[in-house]
């Protein structure tokens, strides 16, 4: 266990490759939107990749593009949206996908937990139906053994009277339980790569823990990859191997769990790391990151206005993400190759 500011670390997940045959290879990905007054860059060309088996976490605060990674890659960039790069998959390239064969792919190969399942569920069908029919479609059941299936699955999620849950509709469940029916949906086909997009930010730690632990035993049986995305240092460290840190809609740090936390080296990592709450240490104030994300910056690094050892290089050249260390990359001109 590693012990970062007070808080324990899990390292279990962290020093652990179950494969280093990647499932999902993403270069040079794009998201972009048409704005007034020309294109809107939301992800600026990121790459990494995910073995069989291993969990990549994504990190950083709201705005920083973590979510239109992962829409990106089930071919849900909506509004106009333009995709640009690759996303390698089990042999092929999803971004030139048509929608009929996206529709093969979602719910079977890759599944999304989404951030608010108010919205992403149906209001109108009960909530054992909804996750029914991605058996049904997908692994061809009958009704009734979906249902019975879908029954299970709200049991493994840790929700009470599953069977009596199973027939209400979202609005009747708390925020907790459709968090929790959301991911039980997600899970139903036991998918190849499974993107979950913060989680547990609606649980409490209890079940926080025991969504996780169903993760990781569904991930050893199944050889499962996920991509988790959380503004939560604390709890992506349980859970994974190698950490992207995200910031402006691009990758700024990218290494191997252990060694990220280990021996952070951009000023946004560090920051992250710095806010995370020590228990041993009385503060009357939690250390924030002064400023916020912002997309007005157009030359320079992103950070440079918020970062407390910036130069005037920072300020006038972009640096690239370059590799420091084995498996270690990071974007900073104060750090060098």
């Amino acid at each position: 266990m590693l012990h970062l500011n007070g808080a324990v670390v899990s390292g279990e997940a962290a020093s652990t490759t179950k494969g280093s045959d990647p499932l999902l290879n993403v270069k040079d990905l794009k998201v972009s939107f048409p704005g007034s007054e020309g294109e809107v860059h939301i992800v600026r060309g990121i790459s990494y990749e995910i073995p069989r088996g291993n969990t990549l976490g994504i990190v950083g605060e709201s705005g920083c593009g973590k979510t239109m990674t992962s829409l990106a890659l089930l071919g849900l960039i909506a509004g106009g949206g333009r995709v640009g790069g690759s996303i390698g998959f089990g042999g092929q390239d999803l971004a030139k996908f048509s929608q009929r064969e996206w529709q093969q792919v979602r719910g079977r190969e890759i599944a999304m937990i989404f951030q608010e399942p108010m919205t992403a569920m149906n209001p109108v069908m009960a909530v054992g139906r909804q996750i029914g029919e991605v058996l049904v479609k997908h692994e061809k059941l009958n009704k009734v053994t979906a249902h019975a299936r879908a029954v299970d699955l709200l049991a493994q999620v840790g929700i009470p009277s599953p069977a009596r849950r199973a027939e209400d509709y979202p609005h009747q469940l708390s925020g907790g339980m459709r968090q929790r029916a959301m991911i039980a949906m997600a899970l139903a086909c036991r998918p190849k790569l499974l993107i979950a997009d913060e989680p547990t930010t609606a649980l409490d730690v209890t079940i926080q823990a025991q969504i996780l632990d169903l993760m990781l035993t569904l991930q050893d049986d199944a050889q499962m990859s996920i991509q988790f995305i959380s503004h939560n240092l604390a709890v992506v460290s349980e859970i994974a191997h190698s950490i992207m840190v995200m910031y402006a809609g691009k990758a700024v740090e990218y290494a191997p769990a252990d060694e990220l936390f280990a021996n952070p080296l951009h000023p946004y990592t560090q920051g992250l790391i710095q806010t995370l709450p020590d228990p041993e240490k009385r503060a009357e104030r939690l250390y924030v990151i002064p400023g916020r994300v912002t997309s007005d910056i157009t030359t320079g690094c992103r950070f440079a206005r918020r970062c407390p050892f910036a130069m005037d290089v920072c300020r006038q050249t972009e640096p690239e993400l370059l590799k420091v260390a084995p498996d270690h990359k990071v974007a900073c001109h104060r750090v060098q190759p």
